[in-house]
């Protein structure tokens, strides 16, 4: 077991200072004071002077590569534990992307399942860009309900030059079938959205609500501060759905995009329930640059760091408080997946912790109660990793 002692617990809600007592893999205790009985072995960590916050969830992630919009030299690799590590991250959500053609689901389920031995959290939607989907078993309703490690179907893709454009019915149908297999797999069984840059991006949304009895929070979309017009209309969408931000894309395309952080704050000023707010890195995905004519300028490739410090950014130069600003990317993603272990430093719920200083840098992490990292150095790579 591991107690760590005296520091300030945010759960994401500040609870002051606290002792955190973790055992296998969970929260044991979390007190004011946890005092070990004679004949424990328990390994103390002093907290004193950190701030405790729990493991950040990263909900979209090219986990076993994506890209190859400028032909096959441009794939890119797969992530690594490191970059997970280095971004208190310990949990994500794999997903294909735009190429659901030459890459397999399967390969995202396997690096899943290899995430989770190398000791963090993992699980994956099922589906690409392209409408028919790509599925494991043939529908995405029985990939949610009989795989455990899938909760939904994404990133199906919208608005986009890239997309298959799906019919109304199509859209509608792969959300109901996603959303049965939800239930039936006691999953969150939503739909992640690729968003692209077409005017009025979020129609094929509330075409679907409206001609069927699904509601807008079926759907997660995705990339909302791609361009400055679909921010603008995500003020609106979400004040009844989710809208989530992309961390990773802003440093390549600052006049396109707009800031991560900003967009948390300028959401949360236009009226956005702050709980409807998520931010995920698209890591390992390709950040493409198209001209007018559709060819490709140059490629990017975002990395999970950026979660953690646009993060960071939301406090110190948006001015929300720590609380807000780690909800949108813990408690929020685990509420709107169901992922009812994760998000929260909470008797019960699973040990991912992260201890970090007064400048944010991260001094502890625990993923699943196993350290990860301790005094700034990480203990835990891939397998592969030198």
């Amino acid at each position: 077991m591991i107690l760590i002692k005296n520091c300030e617990v945010y759960s994401p809600g500040y609870l002051g200072i606290k002792d955190v007592l973790v055992g296998e893999r969970s929260i044991l205790g979390l007190a004011d004071n946890i005092s070990i009985p004679v004949g424990w072995e328990v390994e103390v960590i002093d907290g004193k002077g950190l701030k405790m916050i729990p493991g950040l969830i990263d909900a979209h992630v090219h986990i076993a590569g994506a890209g190859g919009e400028g032909g096959p030299g441009t794939r890119t690799p797969e992530i690594q534990l490191s970059h997970m590590l280095e971004a208190g991250v310990t949990t994500v959500i794999g997903c294909l992307g735009t190429d659901g053609m030459t890459r397999s689901l399967e390969a995202v389920l396997m690096k899943a399942k290899a995430l989770r031995q190398e000791g963090v959290s993992a699980w994956i939607y099922t589906g690409s860009y392209q409408v028919p989907t790509p599925t494991i078993l043939g529908d995405v309703g029985k990939d949610i309900a009989m795989i455990e490690e899938v909760i939904g179907a994404g990133e199906i893709a919208i608005s986009d030059h890239r997309s298959s454009f799906p019919t109304l019915p199509e859209l509608v149908r792969l959300a109901q079938h996603a959303r049965v297999g939800g239930m039936l797999g006691g999953k969150a069984g939503i739909v992640n959205i690729h968003m692209g840059d077409a005017k009025d991006p979020f129609r094929p949304l509330y075409d679907a609500v409206e001609a069927s009895e699904l509601r807008l929070t079926q759907f997660l979309p995705t990339h909302c501060n791609r361009n400055h017009h679909i921010f603008e209309d995500a003020k609106e969408y979400g004040k009844k759905g989710y809208v989530d931000i992309t961390s990773s894309s802003y440093p390549y395309y600052p006049d396109e995009e707009v800031k991560p952080s900003a967009a948390i704050a300028g959401l949360v000023r236009a009226g956005v329930p702050l709980e409807h707010i998520t931010m995920t890195s698209d890591a390992c995905g390709s950040l493409p640059d198209f001209d007018e004519k559709g060819n490709l300028r140059r490629l990017e490739m975002g990395t999970p760091r950026s979660l953690f410090d646009e993060m960071v950014d939301t406090v110190q130069k948006e001015g929300l408080p720590l609380e807000d600003a780690l909800k949108v990317v813990t408690s929020n993603v685990a509420d709107i997946l169901k992922l009812n272990r994760k998000g929260r430093i909470q008797k019960g719920r699973d040990a991912d912790l992260v201890l970090i200083d007064g400048d944010f840098r991260i001094i502890h992490m625990l993923a699943n109660g196993s350290p990860m990292v301790r005094d700034g150095k990480m203990l835990k790579k891939g397998s592969y990793e030198r």
